[in-house]
């Protein structure tokens, strides 16, 4: 049932990041093989101006057998894993580095740093993290959110969470984006307590006037599919044609994404947003061109 389709990078998103080009990049724990591959892809579209962190001869090593010329980029050489962190922290408040790239390191050990106040990275909304979601290279995008960083958030940070994702898909071309507030059900039940939290932030979206068509409780199904919608009798906007699908807690939107990855050979750009620095943290398995697909989806996230 695996998928052994090839993983691509969406031509519509490095189309966007491609207006912003030379991004300095600061790539934590940055000798290993696939995340040196992705920076070298990055680099050959023109996207970023790396800075390496971590061990100066590990990554030397690497870049050469790579055959990957980095002579002309900073290796800031930090020999412990778990200090690269507060060196890419460090290096964004001083604005050295405008995103800062995940490597070889574990992602809370490097998020636990980026959220220090004494680095001042936060924005005016908590951070959230999305995936672009695309199959083929001129697909149109699934953004899914937040699964990957807050865990069982409640309905205040799921309205930052949605406000980052509007701001994102007004980066990306959609301008009015539609959100599904899902649920395991369109109908709003006592005993489901996400479908009671969809149906909220529906009508404080409605309030707040945010520009985007958000609904909810809708199923998976209801969401993305209009067929099944019209099965069900269920007339809205987003129904069936959702750009965002924002999800009840990190469980759903992690495994929503790794059975795209793995059963349908999908790229997943992640990205966390909503801080003044946008921050790379894909899996450490991820293949090189979702690798890039997430820088390029940084840069556009970048202000």
């Amino acid at each position: 049932m695996l998928s052994d389709k090839e993983i691509v990078c969406p031509n519509n998103l490095l189309d966007v990041a491609h207006k912003k080009k030379g991004v300095t990049a600061g790539i934590v724990n940055a000798g290993k093989t696939l995340p040196m591959l992705s920076i070298m892809d990055a680099v050959k579209e023109e996207l970023i101006i790396p800075t390496f962190i971590g061990n100066k001869k590990e990554i030397e090593k690497c870049a050469n057998e790579l055959t990957f010329d980095i002579s002309n980029y900073k290796i800031v050489h930090e020999p412990d894993e778990n200090k690269t962190a507060k060196v890419a922290a460090n290096l964004a408040s001083k604005k050295k580095i405008k995103i800062i790239v995940k490597g070889h390191i574990h992602t809370d050990v490097l998020m636990k740093e980026v959220i220090k106040k004494e680095y001042n990275l936060l924005g005016k909304t908590r951070l959230s993290h999305i995936w672009h979601m695309t199959l083929e290279k001129n697909d149109k995008p699934l953004i899914i959110t937040d699964g990957a960083l807050n865990v069982t958030p409640n309905v205040k940070t799921k309205m930052h969470i949605l406000k980052n994702v509007i701001n994102f898909c007004n980066r990306i071309g959609i301008d009015k984006p539609k959100v599904a507030v899902l649920s395991a059900t369109e109908e709003v039940l006592k005993s489901m307590p996400s479908s009671v939290e969809a149906k909220e932030i529906t009508e404080l979206a409605i309030k707040e006037k945010l520009n985007a068509d958000v609904f909810g409780p809708l199923a998976f199904d209801n969401s993305i599919s209009k067929k099944s919608a019209a099965i069900k009798g269920i007339k809205n906007s987003v129904a069936g044609g959702a750009d965002v699908l924002l999800v009840p807690n990190i469980e759903t939107g992690n495994a929503l994404v790794k059975m795209m990855i793995y059963f349908m050979g999908a790229c997943a750009a992640g990205v966390v947003i909503g801080g003044k620095v946008p921050v790379v943290i894909t899996s450490r398995s991820d293949d090189a061109p979702a690798r890039l697909a997430s820088m390029a989806a940084a840069v556009v996230a970048l202000d």
